[in-house]
């Protein structure tokens, strides 16, 4: 976490207004809740959302919450696809001229993968690139950032504010990291589950039931997550701590850290989302 990220945890957001409340942006709204942020405060934009917190407010456009709206959000969310986000920009562009009011004192936060902040520029307002990911929902996530720097930095305060609420936040140097922080975090805990998914298969082929081998393989992976966690310790000597020479440990490893292993294979992944990253923008895409 950076020095900044760490200063945010002090400032206060009044209120949120999250366009697009599918699985990134529910996740979000389910943490903001859990660190005690008021349901009021928050205001989603979406045309057919999953069920709602009690007191959260939903309008099925914009327009509707424009109508409703009594002054500006400190944020606003665009918690969006990639491909939904050129209609949306023009949009918020022409309410931000029409009734400044709204939304003048904002600033946003995008989290739609691979549109730039040249295409976020249209909306008249201060944008923020912002990569969070899904254990956000239960406070445990990290996002990443990344502002130009005339975004002045009380607008970076407040949306890194507003994500620090979830987990923890990093400062990027580049707008282009946006893209390898998508495909090493934001896509990462799907890596992580299906280690545990191909564990649980490798237990189940080998003679376990599938109950046995589920409650095996996941606890393992929770454990050793929270393991990692409180200890501090880095991966490479937690993974030493549990391995013997020539033990069965030892064994294993030298298939999974072998030729074409996990290094290999993960590099490959990470690469393939990045890239897939700076594809996005304008495509059907279902991620």
């Amino acid at each position: 976490m950076t020095e900044r990220a760490e200063e945010a945890e002090e400032e206060k957001v009044g209120s949120i207004l999250l366009v697009g409340a599918g699985r990134m942006g529910g996740a979000l709204l389910e943490g903001w809740l859990r660190a005690g942020m008021d349901p009021a405060a928050i205001a989603v934009v979406d045309p057919a959302p999953r069920a709602l917190p009690a007191g959260v407010r939903h309008h099925p456009d914009l327009a509707a919450w424009a109508q409703a709206a009594r002054e500006s959000p400190d944020v606003l969310v665009l918690a969006i696809k990639p491909q939904q986000a050129a209609p949306l920009i023009t949009e918020l562009a022409e309410l931000v001229r029409g009734q400044p009011v709204r939304l003048g004192g904002c600033v946003v936060a995008s989290i739609a993968a691979g549109v730039p902040l040249a295409a976020l520029a249209g909306i008249g307002l201060p944008v923020v690139r912002a990569m969070p990911n899904l254990p956000a929902g239960v406070g445990a996530g990290i996002t990443a950032l990344f502002a130009e720097e005339e975004v002045a930095p009380a607008s970076r305060r407040r949306v890194e504010a507003a994500f620090a609420l979830v987990g923890a936040v990093v400062w990027l140097a580049r707008e282009s990291d946006i893209d390898l922080a998508t495909a090493v975090s934001g896509s990462g805990p799907a890596y992580v589950y299906a280690f545990a998914e191909a564990l649980e298969k490798a237990a189940v082929r080998l003679g376990f039931t599938p109950r046995l081998a589920a409650a095996l393989a996941r606890q393992t992976v929770i454990g050793a997550a929270r393991l990692m966690a409180e200890s501090g310790a880095d991966p490479a000597r937690l993974r030493e701590e549990v391995t013997s020479p020539g033990g069965t440990t030892a064994a294993a490893l030298a298939v999974l850290q072998g030729a074409g292993g996990l290094d290999d294979l993960c590099t490959r992944a990470v690469a393939a989302a990045a890239r897939r990253a700076e594809e996005l923008f304008g495509k059907d895409d279902r991620s």
